[in-house]
């Protein structure tokens, strides 16, 4: 294997790290102590920084992620910028050239203490670069200043002193990129390419587990990672970290073998067909976002309700299934849209409903050396549709209840029906009662009142910190009750049947 190394800021550095060391730890051991450490678990873009990932076979895209979650390993051969890496370097007896972003940021006022102001920067710049927004006018509804910046591309970045309006000010200021800017131009050639990676904590001087054997392994392909899953079936895939990122920071886990997965390509196709659309299990979720383009509805209202921006920048359907959480959004979802799973192994590959997925909490039908290689979800969606997600936060939080409904009427009767559920028991799940409720019945409020009794009583809702019992009854009751009053047979609809309108508000506070 080649030696590792990391393009930062324009410039290869030899990585040098164990298996277990984060990317902000390596970056901020290099001296690059403007991303900081807030959270530890990817909920403040403290850590934020940009990296190169491919668009298309031919171009590059800058996107932020945490550099908090993923293994510094996971970069190598890839290239980060920090926000040292930004503004041009200083001539001789001048001061450095801020960056427009920058530049700004200090004009406006955006940054008080400046603990946070590094990562904010890096997600704005990211957002500064995003090719779509160029001329981008704000539609109705949209967080979207004149120049086409979303300001969603800033949900996972918490300041406490300054407050979001010099921010938000700044960020609605900037224009177009120059066209000589370095950042701007390198997205016209190729990101770089996978490459194979292969580091033992034991062959290292200085290892974050020393002693220790632990190993960090990128396969070559497909074939060669499900080889070395079935010689070791404890090993740990990891792709966005997203997950397993927090396991290490907050409860100190150090599995003895990972396998990252990212970067294959048979995990990240995206294919369609006229009956169904194949989403590879390692794309992340911004990438399927792009790629989809609208074509599958449900989901479209998920993606902005999942997390903030940062993290749908590097997390990815499998892992989001593959954890067995019980309140992993994607899950409700996939289960309304009758979603089966490809599972793979060294044997061979077999499809299984998602429904027949989950066994337990955290557990599943998937046997050891087994991996999620693509979710499949079969065409056309249904036309109505509403994803319905209760936080204590309205964006970037975990759900205390999510409610996924998939409606077919025909002639004003329920055609078909399905609904998911996250939050209500020890793994995700159908509401089949409910459903049962409801299909071949008139689409009434005597038929839907009946069937929301139904549902509050589906699952084992718990008492916890996020919520009660009680309350989430309450809300499973009521989100019914919502998604009809919004999707009535004689209310009006586009041509597809489909209510565009964002369901996106933290419906639960308002009832």
């Amino acid at each position: 294997m080649s030696p590792t190394e990391i393009t930062v800021n324009g410039t290869a550095r030899p990585c040098a790290a164990g298996p277990h060391t984060s990317l902000l730890d390596w970056l901020r051991g290099e001296g690059l102590t403007g991303a900081k450490e807030g959270c530890a678990e990817g909920e403040c873009g403290a850590c934020a920084v940009l990296v190169a990932r491919p668009d298309g076979s031919e171009h590059t895209r800058w996107i932020s992620v945490n550099a908090c979650l993923p293994l510094a390993l996971a970069y190598d051969g890839q290239e980060v910028v920090t926000a040292e890496g930004l503004g041009a370097p200083p001539a001789p007896g001048q001061q450095a050239a801020l960056h427009p972003v920058q530049r700004e940021m200090a004009d406006r006022g955006g940054s008080q203490c400046g603990y946070c102001t590094p990562g904010f920067v890096c997600a704005m710049a990211a957002e500064f670069y995003r090719p779509e927004r160029g001329g981008q006018a704000p539609h109705e509804g949209a967080e979207c200043g004149a120049n086409g910046f979303d300001l969603h591309a800033l949900s996972g970045n918490l300041c406490r002193c300054t407050g979001y309006r010099p921010i938000r000010d700044a960020a609605y200021a900037l224009g177009e990129p120059d066209p000589l800017d370095p950042l701007a131009e390198r997205r016209d050639r190729a990101a770089p390419p996978a490459r194979a990676t292969e580091v033992s904590a034991s062959d290292l001087s200085a290892s974050d587990l020393p002693g220790s054997d632990a190993t960090f392994v990128r396969p070559t392909d497909l074939p060669d990672l499900l080889t070395r899953l079935a010689a070791t079936p404890d090993a740990v895939l990891v792709a966005g970290a997203t997950d397993a990122g927090v396991e290490r920071n907050l409860r100190h886990t150090r599995p003895s073998s990972v396998l990252a997965i990212d970067h294959l390509e048979e995990l990240r196709g995206l294919h369609h067909s006229p009956d169904s659309v194949e989403i590879g299990a390692a794309l992340t979720l911004s990438e399927i976002e792009r790629a989809l383009a609208g074509r599958v509805p449900l989901l479209d209202q998920l993606f902005p309700q999942f997390a903030s921006r940062l993290i749908r920048n590097a997390a990815t359907l499998g892992g989001n299934l593959g954890t067995g959480s019980p309140i992993g959004d994607a899950a409700p979802v996939l289960l309304a849209l009758g979603a089966t799973l490809v599972l793979a192994s060294a044997e061979g590959e077999r499809e299984v409903p998602l429904d027949d997925y989950f066994t337990g909490y955290r557990r599943s039908v998937r046997v050891p050396g087994e991996l999620i290689r693509a979710v499949r979800i079969p065409l056309p969606a249904a036309p109505h549709a509403a994803f319905l997600k209760v936080a204590k936060r309205r964006f970037d939080d975990i759900s205390s209840v999510a409610v996924a409904i998939a409606l077919r009427l025909e002639r004003g009767t329920v055609a078909s029906v399905r609904i998911g559920l996250g939050g209500v028991a020890a793994t995700p799940v159908r509401a089949l009662a409910t459903e049962e409720a409801l299909m071949g019945n008139a689409w009434d409020a005597e038929t839907v009142s009946r069937a929301a009794r139904t549902l509050a009583q589906e699952g084992t809702p718990l008492d916890d910190h996020r919520a009660s019992a009680r309350y989430r009854s309450a809300m499973l009751e009521q989100s019914l009750m919502r998604f009809h009053a919004e999707h009535r047979p004689t209310k009006p609809l586009q041509k597809d049947g489909f209510d565009q309108r964002n369901h996106s508000e933290n419906w639960g506070e308002a009832r």
